[in-house]
């Protein structure tokens, strides 16, 4: 099994908070991370609380999916060997 070497993080600058809370996401990183308007996107806390993780919708439900087939597999053979 091997495993893919995980990128180096990425700078891509800085952005403000609006009145109502928006900001907007730097241009390079949209191009890098293939951000369209309308894409969906999804916000998590950061460890401890003190930053934010933001993921495209989409690559949570295919994390979400391989995650799942994986579990279904390790049931599949712990019920093999309890036989």
């Amino acid at each position: 099994m091997t495993k893919e070497a995980l990128p180096d993080p990425q700078f891509w600058g800085s952005a403000t908070v609006g009145e109502r809370g928006q900001v907007v996401i730097p241009a390079d990183a949209r191009q890098e991370l293939d951000i369209k308007p309308g894409d969906k996107l999804l916000i998590f806390s950061g460890m401890h609380g003190s930053s934010l993780n933001v993921m495209k919708a989409e690559q949570v439900t295919r994390f979400v999916s391989r995650a799942m087939a994986k579990l279904t597999k390790m049931e599949e053979i712990a019920r093999k060997e309890e036989k």
